[in-house]
């Protein structure tokens, strides 16, 4: 394994243990092997990753810096990752059980984002306002709001980071970062090329714990925490938001999905179930843009089924390892649980299994098959939950307004596929999914350049592209001039 592999947490510029000394095991989902341990650190130790982010946020070593020499840490960090690709892919495999070759385009694309963020930290742009008498002038600059408070998820553990962490540091914000407890390795591996890129004492802050609640809700009330930035569950991010309403704190929530995939008539055959493919199984369907209901129209509906079945059951499932592998297994118990639960539901609703529709034991307990589900009937729970796993689900339909009204029919709104070749229809449709992301003939959305975020229980904010979720504005009137 690499040597990035770490066992203690970052805090202060040091690598420091718990306080109380406890660990706790990071394990291979894949082999149930052990990775790793980290230190399991309580509220004592989140309390010094604080201050340790507000002294460095008022320090001279980071407050003086220009926009260009933060974007040039930035480039550097960037640049080291590049550089470790293959020593990164490998935690990332080891603690998530992610093939390889996801891996590895995760720690490409997370140095993107950190690339796009350098760039983005030199055009943070104030403005100077016509003023509407002689004496005066109006001018708007932009801060950074303070210590930026990162909770992180699980299925994408380096990019969850760098799209925070880079948007963060570009504005001048320094950082408390509370990684997932299944994949707190990865976060402190590039915790370790930011040391190595430069950055100043006390700006990157990991603290790693078994007990997320405890910590997420302190970072959470802490009033020298300024902003929290999380990815996960619409049910933690609303219990967040509510945390932070005492003090006013701002929020980033980007939240859970409900993705609807939409193939219309006049559809590339080809094109849409190719990307039915990616959509849906990246990552092993554990991901919150993943497609989660397939509306596929009645006059393409019989050759899309028969081909993405094709494709489907030619899926390779195995250990991340391989570079052959294309579907890893589920991150725990609770997962292969709930997939289990959502297919014997709709079984006993009387929809059709086509293929799949159970766990890979052969392989391990937390494979389980990728799952096509026909004749799905409204009252299925897989045909309205949120899946987060490697089943698909395919409701035919007659009009597009049928489509629409179906996709539309659920409390998320972060991501939408359709597919056609039709112009007036492509943006007629486009107009009309309640959503924030839309991948039109397209099932990879997720680029650097965009702004990536959902809309109703989804989650509230922007990031990927942008920075002004960490960015204060502030007015400044110069007056009585002669």
């Amino acid at each position: 394994m690499s040597s990035l592999l770490l066992s203690k947490a970052f805090i202060n510029g040091k690598w420091v243990d718990a306080a109380d000394c406890e660990m706790f095991e990071v394990c291979n989902p894949a082999s149930g092997k052990l990775v790793g341990c980290v230190p399991n650190m309580k509220i004592e130790d989140c309390q010094d990753a604080i201050v340790a982010a507000k002294c460095a946020f008022f320090s001279k070593e980071w407050s003086c810096l220009v926009a260009k020499q933060r974007a040039d840490l930035l480039k550097c960090w960037a640049f080291l990752m590049k550089q470790n690709v293959d020593g990164i892919a490998d935690i990332i495999t080891a603690e998530s059980g992610k093939p390889i070759t996801e891996a590895k385009h995760e720690v490409l694309y997370g140095s993107s984002l950190l690339e796009w963020f350098a760039e983005e930290a030199r055009r943070v742009f104030g403005e100077i306002i016509p003023s509407p008498k002689k004496d005066r002038e109006l001018l708007v600059i932009k801060q950074p709001l303070g210590v930026a408070g990162l909770i992180t998820p699980w299925n994408f553990p380096l990019s969850m980071i760098t799209q925070k962490a880079g948007a963060a540091l570009a504005a001048g914000c320094t950082l408390v970062i509370k990684p997932s407890l299944f994949t707190p390795l990865t976060c402190l591996a590039v915790a370790k090329l930011s040391e190595e890129a430069g950055f100043p004492r006390g700006v990157i802050n990991v603290v790693t714990s078994s007990n997320a609640r405890c910590i997420g809700e302190y970072m959470c009330k802490s009033r020298d925490i300024q902003i929290i930035s999380f990815t996960g569950s619409t049910i933690i991010g609303k219990h967040i938001y509510r945390l932070c309403a005492d003090d006013l704190k701002r929020v980033s929530l980007e939240l859970g999905g409900n993705a609807p995939f939409i193939v219309f008539d006049s559809a590339d055959l080809k094109k849409a179930t190719e990307s039915a493919l990616l959509a849906k199984f990246h990552n092993c369907g554990q991901t919150c843009i993943a497609a989660n209901r397939f509306f596929v129209q009645d006059g393409i509906y019989d050759r899309f089924v028969a081909c993405f079945k094709q494709q489907v059951e030619d899926l390779v499932i195995g250990f991340g390892c391989s570079e052959e592998t294309q579907i890893g297994p589920l991150i725990n118990e609770d997962q292969l649980t709930t997939m289990s639960e959502l297919v014997e539901d709709a079984r006993k609703k009387n929809a059709c299994i086509l293929t799949g529709g159970c766990g890979v034991a052969c392989l391990g307990k937390l494979f389980y098959a990728p799952t096509i589900i026909t004749k799905v009937p409204p009252e299925a729970r897989i045909y309205c939950e949120e899946i987060f796993g490697p089943i698909a689900p395919i409701i035919k339909f007659k009009t597009e307004e049928e489509a629409i009204r179906k996709a539309n029919d659920t409390k998320s709104g972060l991501a939408a596929y359709f597919f056609t070749e039709n112009l007036q229809q492509a943006f007629r449709v486009a107009k009309s999914l309640e959503v924030g992301v839309i991948g039109l003939n397209e099932g990879l959305v997720s680029t650097a350049e965009a702004p990536f975020g959902g809309i109703k229980d989804s989650g509230i904010g922007h990031e990927v592209g942008r920075i002004n979720e960490y960015i204060n504005i502030k007015y400044i009137c110069l007056g009585n001039l002669k």
